[in-house]
């Protein structure tokens, strides 16, 4: 949004959030002429965990585990956009490869509108092995695919749960499908032969949301 002709300081509203900032030099008149993010704040500063964070926030979420599990997703606008869904949908972590995956960058953050600073980001180093190591804690891996022949509105998604989501443009890798307990697929009627991951993912997350509230 433009600011008013002549106007020093003028004010956005992003994410539900009004911030101030000096459009030359992105800088807030109270800080000291320090340069402060969009989404600083509190939790701000939240690190991105690892392998051993993950099994602890599993242990302590226990028969309530649900996680997102992400196959080297590369683009920041789709990672930011699933922290965003996964925010809403009160997930466990988003789990991701160290290697061939985007990080949490600003633009991650940006588009996350604050997410990225309230849902564990677990960033592994074997996504293979932790998989294993998830399932030997009694969490259940549902990759997705295209061509899978189980759909998701028939696949019981209400236990401790990892959706494994693919990387744009050629899905799942074979290891990773591999290590998956099941593999289904999202229904689709129209021409398009894929969906956006971060679609994906929210389709996926809230149909086991949805399974979730009808059980209980």
């Amino acid at each position: 949004m433009q600011a008013p002709s002549g106007s020093r300081l003028h004010r956005v509203l992003v994410c539900g959030v009004t911030l101030h900032y000096r459009s030359a030099m992105g800088q807030n008149p109270r800080s000291g002429g320090r340069r402060v993010h969009r989404h600083a704040g509190h939790g701000a500063a939240a690190r991105t965990l690892d392998e051993h964070d993950l099994i602890d926030l599993v242990a302590r979420a226990g028969s309530r585990t649900l996680l997102i599990v992400l196959d080297g997703v590369q683009d920041p606008h789709n990672l930011g956009a699933i922290l965003r869904t996964a925010d809403v949908g009160g997930v466990t972590a988003v789990v991701a490869p160290r290697d061939r995956a985007v990080p949490l960058t600003e633009t991650v953050r940006r588009i996350a509108c604050g997410a990225a600073d309230r849902v564990p980001f677990v960033q592994v180093t074997n996504l293979a092995r932790a998989l294993d190591k998830l399932k030997e804690g009694g969490v259940w891996m549902v990759g997705t695919d295209d061509e899978a022949e189980s759909v998701i509105w028939d696949t019981d998604l209400t236990g401790p749960l990892a959706l494994v989501m693919g990387f744009e443009g050629s899905g799942l890798r074979r290891l990773t499908k591999e290590h998956c307990d099941r593999m289904i697929r999202i229904p689709m009627r129209g021409s398009v032969g894929s969906l956006n991951v971060s679609v994906a993912t929210g389709i996926c997350l809230f149909e086991t949301l949805r399974q979730r509230s009808t059980k209980s």
